[in-house]
């Protein structure tokens, strides 16, 4: 029997270089571990290269030289079928715009990731979505379209969407960048609860300092390099 993983996300070496008339070298050997359902958030300077290693953990950009492993696979072996179904079962994303589709309603959207996986969502799926819904504040927006809501309430929206299949990680950029404090902190709630009730890692990019605090850990990338500030305090 194959022992469980420890690691949800793993690199090792992990460059990457912008080609160009002036290559651009930004990520410069990131080795990187993630344990399962741990709270991990990043820090670092605008251009420091977040979102680039974000965006290489979610399997939408490629290294210029290192290896990525989620859930001990190593991405570079999946085809284009199987990234596919990485990026939609195993990686939950949460960018800065919410990219939610305007012709769906406010739940139609949350629970997308699931109809697009199973071609739709059961009673107790629709259930659960549901209450994550209400858990942010969104329980009187359920059959609002994102045209006549706030940034906000899109943008908690998109994050319960992130939610939706029960991955193993969840990469967020500023999650809550577009929410008022008391939002952002319930938002934030949010993530740690489910982290903690469904083993969901999270990686969060942030510019909150309280936030970043409230973390299982703290990284910072600069000038192409990741440090750990502090591990979280007893």
């Amino acid at each position: 029997m194959a022992s469980p993983v420890q690691f949800v996300i793993e690199t090792v070496g992990l460059k990457k270089t912008y080609a160009g008339k002036v290559p651009t070298p930004v990520l410069l050997g990131i080795d990187l571990q993630v344990a399962v359902g741990e709270f991990v958030s990043i820090i670092g300077q605008s251009g420091s290269g977040k979102s680039t290693l974000l965006n290489i953990l979610g399997a939408l950009d490629i290294p210029t030289e290192g290896t990525v492993k989620i859930d001990g696979v190593d991405i570079s072996t999946l085809t284009d079928d199987g990234l596919a179904v990485l990026r939609s079962q195993v990686v939950g994303f949460v960018f800065q715009s919410h990219f939610l589709l305007e012709e769906l309603t406010c739940l139609e959207n949350a629970v997308l990731p699931i109809a697009i996986r199973s071609g739709s969502a059961t009673p107790e799926e629709t259930e659960w979505i549901t209450s994550l819904l209400v858990r942010v504040g969104l329980g009187g927006q359920l059959h609002k379209s994102p045209d006549t809501m706030s940034g906000g309430e899109n943008q908690r929206c998109a994050i319960v969407r992130a939610l939706a299949n029960k991955p193993s990680i969840v990469l967020a950029d500023e999650p809550t960048g577009n929410l008022d404090r008391h939002s952002g902190e319930e938002v934030f709630q949010l993530m740690r609860q489910m982290s903690a009730e469904i083993g969901i890692a999270f990686v969060m990019v942030t510019h909150d300092d309280r936030l970043a605090r409230a973390a299982d850990r703290i990284l910072s990338i600069e000038d192409g390099l990741m440090r750990s500030l502090r591990n979280k305090a007893p």
